[in-house]
């Protein structure tokens, strides 16, 4: 691999290395093919390099932690970040947070904190560890089940009770299933496409796959406007759309109905898909690897199985074993791209305005200087040495780190503490489990085919 240190400094008058071949093909690649894809331009140009894909802007990818490291700290001033992830908008709508720029960002980041840090957090507990109890009881003893589709229903389940406050019931059901069905057409690499090429993107009718999409979205929208004007009419609950509802910006104003509907949509996609594929791999890995079975087993034993989340989240090995997790097969590959304004400088190279800066969080987490033996999943890493944020970033950085960062820890962590201290499992699927793209996010492929062998405690 060349360059894979930033020690060696190039003059700042050399060109960018350039990825070869037409935009449409490096188009294709990325999108059908990503994992493998970067890693051959990562061997070929090294740690950074430009890419004229034609589904995205003009990018240059990033894989060296003093690149990052610029970029995150960099004054968001010299960006355009709504331009450079315009490819999200048709899934978040043109008011989501992600596609929001300077005061507006800040703005809205701030009013949108609150509910996803500190002490707030606490008060999700006793409603996830319910929502994990009733699909644990749907589990019956030697009857083969996908560990991905039921942490798919466990953080469906979430979203819709902990952030949108709503319990089971008619429109509860509905933005369920209409959550699953809308995020299924995206369901593989081919199937995604649409969401990279927008030429792609024909609305032929409610049969047609755009055409549905559109429809389902427009359904979902409906449903969430109906919820929001109801909850108005009811305040005082404690879910993070009533929190929500009460925020006001430091000139005393609230969001608006289509504001919160964009915010909404985007933490329903957000907090759905990236949480549950993030689990299943956590029990791929537990349950392929007897040693990191034993160890995280062992950690739990003598946890009492109410024990407080705060208690959980402290224990050593679990939170190494979903930091390896989200290390070796981040659910985003790239963090947040930001777009060129001015021209900037990174590693003595000048970027020109109109470029994408794109972190690559594969890349980063696989550099064997910083993680040896990248492929080989061993969360004793983390427990060995401490990375810095440039080095570690499966939450994006900078002023675009993910805003529910802190509550997917909490989540991830009571979710896998509560089901491995009830259920004894077995991994019963034969073939490896390999990153495929679902969407913009890498799912583990056969879905991680387990089996309840017997449940220890109700």
């Amino acid at each position: 691999m060349k360059n894979v240190t930033s020690t060696s400094l190039k003059p700042a008058s050399q060109p960018l290395p350039e990825v070869d071949g037409s935009p449409l093909w490096q188009s294709i690649r990325a999108v059908l093919q990503p994992i493998a894809y970067l890693e051959q331009l990562r061997d070929r140009y090294g740690d950074i390099f430009r890419m004229r894909a034609s589904a995205f802007p003009q990018a240059v990818v990033l894989s060296d932690p003093e690149a990052i490291e610029a970029v995150f700290t960099a004054d968001p001033n010299q960006f355009n970040t709504a331009i450079g992830n315009q490819l999200l908008q048709p899934l978040l709508g043109e008011r989501s947070l992600v596609l929001l720029d300077g005061a507006a960002h800040r703005n809205r980041r701030k009013l949108m904190m609150p509910p996803f840090h500190g002490q707030q957090i606490q008060a999700y507990d006793q409603a996830m560890r319910e929502i994990v109890q009733q699909v644990i009881n749907q589990w019956m003893p030697d009857r083969p089940f996908s560990m991905y589709s039921a942490m798919q229903e466990i953080s469906s389940r979430i979203v819709l009770r902990v952030v949108f406050g709503l319990e089971e019931g008619e429109r509860y059901e509905r933005l369920r299933q209409l959550l699953i069905e809308i995020l299924d057409r995206f369901n593989s690499p081919w199937r995604s496409l649409p969401l990279f090429l927008p030429q792609l993107r024909q609305d032929w009718g409610a049969w047609s796959p755009w055409g549905r999409f559109v429809r389902i979205k427009q359904t979902i929208r409906e449903l969430l406007s109906a919820e929001i004007r109801e909850r108005r009419l009811q305040p005082g609950q404690k879910d993070v759309l009533s929190l929500l509802l009460l925020a006001r910006d430091e000139a005393g104003e609230a969001m608006t109905e289509a504001e919160l509907e964009d915010q909404l949509i985007t933490l329903l996609f957000a907090g759905h898909e990236t949480t549950s594929a993030s689990l299943a791999w956590a029990f791929y890995w537990i349950y392929s690897l007897p040693e990191v079975q034993k160890k995280v087993l062992a950690e739990l034993a003598d946890l009492d199985i109410e024990a407080d989340s705060r208690e959980i989240a402290k224990l050593p090995y679990l939170h190494a074993l979903c930091s390896e997790t989200l290390r070796i097969y981040p659910v985003l590959i790239f963090a947040f791209g930001r777009l060129t304004k001015i021209p900037f400088q990174v590693l003595n190279y000048e970027i020109p305005p109109g470029l994408v800066l794109e972190p690559c969080i594969y890349l980063l987490h696989h550099r064997p200087d910083l993680y040896p033996e990248p492929k080989q999943f061993r969360p004793e890493r983390f427990l060995e040495r401490q990375f810095s944020p440039y080095e570690y970033i499966p939450f994006g950085g900078g002023n675009r780190r993910c805003l529910g960062y802190a509550f997917a820890q909490f989540e991830m962590k009571l979710v896998l503490a509560k089901i491995l201290r009830q259920v004894n499992l077995e991994l019963i699927q034969k073939s490896l489990a390999r990153p495929i793209r679902r969407g913009f996010t890498l799912v583990p492929s056969g879905g991680v085919r387990m089996v309840a062998v017997s449940k220890m405690l109700a």
